[in-house]
């Protein structure tokens, strides 16, 4: 099963790929210009790894709390790719994870499935 894990709520639009025991990650500049090409930036990340969005079995998506306008973007173009893709996705925020020491990227999955995240839900959290 192939992961995408998309975050643009904090300080930089950090996309990552989780495929069998390998991850790659990559991270862009907060401007109005990415979010507004976010989907080709994804597109872009996953075409360097030769893959495409038909892979992906899942995606994880930042809601927050942080900038109103890369929650905003990210949380529509996920729902976009899951209406057109049928991919399933589960809206994360950090705060979540209450209890646990060191959240990474890597263990997201694992941690929307012990904490029990309902996939397919959107609840932004913005910093106001």
């Amino acid at each position: 099963m192939t992961k995408l894990i998309l975050d643009a709520a904090r300080e930089k639009i950090f996309l990552m790929i989780i495929d069998n025991n390998s991850s790659y990650n990559i991270s862009y500049q907060n401007s109005k210009t990415n979010y507004e090409k976010l989907i080709l930036l994804i597109n872009e990340f996953l075409v360097s790894k030769n893959l495409d969005l038909k892979k992906i079995s899942e995606i994880y998506v930042n809601r927050g709390p942080g900038s109103f306008a890369g929650i905003r973007n990210s949380l529509s173009v996920v729902k976009a790719i899951h209406l057109a893709n049928k991919i399933n996705y589960f809206c994360f925020s950090f705060k979540d994870f209450n209890g646990e020491n060191e959240v990474k990227y890597e263990i997201i999955p694992q941690l929307c499935e012990k904490f029990k995240v309902k996939k397919n839900l959107i609840n932004p959290i913005y910093m106001s």
